[in-house]
């Protein structure tokens, strides 16, 4: 009877089955070595394009930033020049207020009448002053209603004073300027406005 032994050739088989796992779990190995690296290098690649991205745009929020602050402080300077403009525009317009109204208010004051102070709050004058009696503050009144320069003469206050042991009248008038017809005023007589005026009336 012939005996044969496989215990070599199952080793050897056994020893080629050891050597294919080595050999595939090595290239197994190998293989998720590169693909790690590979998806390392594209998320590295992307990382490093969105820094990119974000410094430009951070280097472009900077100059935007840069720019809105120069137009704000332009626009602060125009508007500063603006309201000097408008202040100088004023001060052209109402440059003859002071004149006009000394004149009306020599003018316009009878006799009997003193002034003691003339207060301009914007668009109204603040009379106060001493007269011998009511009946001329009231006359004060239609004459300065009469000015084509001044309009609504109200009184503020009347009341009895003492001045140089004599018994007068302390009175207190709050007097419009017409404004818009300022120019068109300065340009007319001051009599002829007062006549056609009164004339009106």
């Amino acid at each position: 009877m012939i005996r044969i032994n496989l215990l070599p050739h199952r080793a050897e088989k056994r020893k080629r089955r050891r050597t294919q796992f080595y050999v595939l779990s090595a290239l197994m190995v190998v293989l998720g070595g590169l693909i790690g690296f590979l998806v390392h290098s594209i998320y590295t690649g992307y990382i490093e394009h969105q820094d990119a991205r974000n410094a430009f745009l951070k280097s472009e929020i900077a100059k935007l930033d840069q720019q809105t602050a120069e137009i704000r402080r332009l626009r602060e300077q125009i508007e500063a020049l603006l309201a000097r403009k408008q202040v100088i525009e004023d001060l052209q317009s109402t440059r003859a207020e002071s004149v006009h109204l000394l004149n009306e208010l020599a003018r316009g004051t009878p006799d009997g009448v003193y002034l003691k102070s003339v207060k301009q709050a914007g668009g109204r004058i603040t009379l106060v002053g001493y007269a011998q009696s009511n009946a001329r503050v009231s006359h004060l009144m239609r004459s300065l209603e009469e000015s084509p320069f001044l309009e609504r003469p109200s009184l503020v206050e009347a009341k009895a004073a003492t001045v140089d042991d004599r018994r007068i009248s302390e009175f207190t008038l709050s007097i419009g300027i017409e404004r818009p017809k300022a120019e068109a005023d300065a340009s007319e007589p001051q009599g002829s406005g007062s006549k056609a005026k009164g004339a009106r009336k």
